[in-house]
C-alpha cells in the first residue's frame, strides 16, 4: 500500500539545453508549445518526469518525443526551483545540457511540441516559463 502524505508536494520535470555548430554559428534547440500553458510559445523541449523514471532517462524521453533527436549525450547542468517559474504550480526542473554536433541535425516536432527549430543562439525568441533564465545560465556556464 502506498503512502499518501497530507502536505503538497511539488512536480518534477527535465528540461533539455541542446546546441550545434553550424558554419560559425552557434544553433539552440527549441520546441513551439502547443499546449497551454505558454501554447505558441518556443521553449526547451522538456516535460515531466514519469514515477519510474532516472533524470537522464526522462530527458532523453522527452527530448526524442518532441524533437526526434536521440543518442545526444547528456549532462546535468542545475536543478531550477524558484517558485512561480510554472503557473501549473510548484514545479523543480533538472536542466541537461547536450551538444549536437558540427551541423544542426533535423529535427521533427512531436508529442506536445507544435514545431521543433534550430535558432541562432544571438537571436532567440522570447521563451516560456524561465527558460530565458535557464538560457542565460547555461551560456555562461558553458562559454558560448
Amino acid at each position: 500500500m502506498a503512502y499518501c502524505y497530507e502536505y503538497p508536494r511539488p512536480a518534477l520535470t527535465t528540461d533539455c539545453f541542446i546546441y550545434c555548430l553550424d558554419k560559425k554559428d552557434t544553433l539552440l534547440l527549441l520546441v513551439q508549445r502547443k499546449k497551454d500553458p505558454y501554447m505558441g510559445k518556443w521553449a526547451l523541449p522538456g516535460g515531466f518526469i514519469e514515477m519510474q523514471e532516472l533524470l537522464k532517462e526522462a530527458a532523453q524521453r522527452e527530448l526524442y518525443e518532441e524533437t526526434g533527436l536521440s543518442g545526444i549525450p547528456l549532462q546535468q547542468l542545475k536543478a531550477f526551483d524558484k517558485p512561480g517559474r510554472d503557473p501549473r504550480g510548484r514545479t523543480i526542473s533538472f536542466v541537461f545540457w547536450g551538444f549536437a554536433g558540427d551541423s544542426k541535425l533535423p529535427v521533427q516536432p512531436g508529442s506536445d511540441a507544435k514545431d521543433a527549430e534550430w535558432f541562432h543562439m544571438d537571436q532567440l525568441p522570447k521563451l516560456a516559463f524561465d527558460h530565458d533564465e535557464i538560457v542565460a545560465y547555461a551560456r555562461k556556464i558553458l562559454k558560448l
